[in-house]
């Protein structure tokens, strides 16, 4: 007999034993999570590899300007994305919640199974690609040594680092997140000495000399005009790698955060506009230090770097490109971490809502769940096809596929989101949301159409001419994704969406309103802890 599932309300209420009924401790995630862990694990998880290594694959084939241009318009989509998830994940920062428990709820149990599952394969290639970024960036000090030492090096601390406890995670993220931070500081304070000509091969001021003489907009795939839109729509694209699954780590993080209601909508509005500030300044110096047809960049030959390294040797700055590298190689580290943490919570999650395994949902005596841990980290060991690949080919590969999961992803945010703003106007609480954002729906709505567009046309050049292995690379995961929604559908027999009617708008808002009551607001001492409050 088929199954069918049930939507009043009433079957939609928690069991005794569930992961919201907070007076329940067992098999549970303790909140562990400072402001700053949280705030420092968004930050730790956005800024990475993509920005240290995946850039100079952008410049390189698109340009500086179109470098800068495409990391300034991801930054509006995931200031959209970040929105959406704050507003839902701050009225219920229920312990064990994730965005698929999210998207369940409000939109539909089976859109919430496939995206549950592309989040958790997502982040999974993630891990493989911090680690094969890793290995790329220790191969620059051409150490005598084989690639799969390092890469097992990596994934060892990255284990270790999860398996502990969550305040160990968070206070190991706080200072990775803290050194690649300092680190981009003082790049973005080197550039503007460059920039004038102060270093020492220098004769005079740089300014914008490779935008000038190498071209700001190179052409891709096509010729003229057309071929310049080309080329600023696919490091549009690519920027994502940079991004993808960033919003969610303070979605995630939320159920393990201390008085979250106070806490995630501080972290969500720093992050966008720290993230805008980065990220724009970065991009903006990586497109002055180095000449986009420079062979060491990402893609141009196997002898790949970072491009701030590769533009403090061009100047003749000694030991500093050592320095750098060795920070960079933090940040893979710091990224790396976070995305086992992730993907790891989000197998839990779906654990406790019957879409995972129960295994997946058991947790050791420190609250960390050990099984998914380690189960989403066995998947990070494919950055060990570096051993008959260059390093360049398979990062390349982790980016297509988890820059299109990541998209997908986003599509499911805001479609949830939309709806759980329906639900919040159907039950008359849209005006006593703890927390709310501005031009919203507008902004969603927008943010959705071009979201769509970039999935769809993220492989375009794999048509020109057409190129097997990359297309697969770049839209397996859509036919997968589409499996995983199908298949729950049919055997489950779920309508297309929840009505609005049926969406369950109160289970947990009692409990997180009480939690929010007995949360103390810090009142800073003197000038040094009013300065550090409002930093962390």
């Amino acid at each position: 007999m088929e199954k069918k599932e049930d939507y009043n309300i009433e079957a939609n209420q928690p069991l005794e034993n569930s992961e919201y009924n907070l007076a329940n401790k067992h098999d549970q995630l303790e909140r562990g999570l400072k402001s700053r862990h949280i705030q420092f694990l968004a930050l730790g998880g956005a800024i990475g590899t993509g920005l240290f290594i995946g850039s100079g694959s952008i410049l390189s084939s698109t340009g500086p300007a179109s470098l800068f241009l495409a990391y300034l318009s991801m930054t509006v989509v995931v200031w959209t994305v970040m929105n959406n998830l704050a507003e839902m994940v701050t009225y219920l920062p229920m312990r064990g919640i994730t965005v698929p428990y999210f998207v369940g709820r409000f939109l539909d149990p089976s859109l919430a199974f496939a995206v549950g599952w592309n989040y958790w394969y997502a982040y999974a290639m993630l891990i493989g690609a911090e680690a094969t970024a890793a290995g790329i960036i220790i191969d620059y000090w051409g150490l005598p040594v084989n690639i799969a030492v390092w890469i097992s090096i990596v994934l060892v601390v990255m284990l270790l680092l999860n398996i502990i406890a969550v305040s160990f995670f968070g206070e190991a993220e706080f200072w990775f997140a803290s050194i690649k931070l300092i680190t981009i500081c003082g790049l973005i304070i080197l550039g503007i000495v460059i920039f004038f000509g102060g270093a020492p091969n220098q004769d005079g001021i740089l300014g914008f000399h490779y935008w000038k003489t190498g071209g700001a907009f190179l052409e891709y795939k096509a010729a003229g005009s057309l071929g310049r839109f080309l080329g600023y729509w696919h490091a549009f694209v690519s920027a994502g790698f940079a991004f993808i699954t960033s919003p969610e780590l303070i979605a995630i993080a939320a159920g393990e955060t201390i008085d979250p209601r106070r806490n995630i909508p501080k972290a969500a509005r720093r992050f966008v506009w720290r993230l805008a500030l980065f990220y724009g300044v970065s991009s903006l110096l990586i497109g002055i230090l180095v000449p986009s047809n420079d062979k060491n960049l990402l893609g141009a030959s196997n002898a790949s770097a970072s491009p701030f390294v590769i533009g403090i040797q061009l100047v003749g700055i000694p030991v500093l490109n050592h320095i750098i590298n060795a920070a960079v190689l933090t940040s893979a580290w710091s990224a790396g971490n976070s995305f086992l943490y992730s993907g790891s919570r989000v197998l839990y999650s779906m654990s406790l809502n019957g879409q995972a395994p129960k295994c997946f949902g058991v947790t050791n005596s420190r609250g960390v769940p050990y099984v998914a841990v380690l189960f989403t980290w066995a998947f990070g060991m494919l950055a060990f096809l570096n051993v008959s690949n260059t390093g360049a080919t398979v990062f390349n590969w982790f980016v297509s596929i988890s820059t299109i999961s990541g998209f997908i992803a986003w599509i499911v945010v805001m479609l949830t989101y939309l709806r759980f703003r329906r639900a919040m106007e159907f039950n008359n609480l849209l005006n006593v949301l703890p927390y709310r954002t501005a031009l919203q729906p507008y902004a969603t709505y927008f943010t959705l159409v071009i979201v769509s567009l970039l999935t769809l046309t993220s492989g375009f050049q794999t048509f020109m001419p057409f190129n097997a292995k990359d297309f697969i690379a770049t839209y397996i995961t859509i036919p997968v994704f589409l499996a995983f929604y199908l298949g729950h559908k049919l055997y489950h027999r779920t309508p297309l969406y929840i009505p609005v009617e049926q969406i369950d708008a109160i289970t947990g808002k009692k409990e997180m309103d009480e939690l929010e009551a007995m949360g103390e607001e810090r009142v800073p001492r003197n000038l040094l802890e009013k300065i550090w409050f409002w930093l962390a």
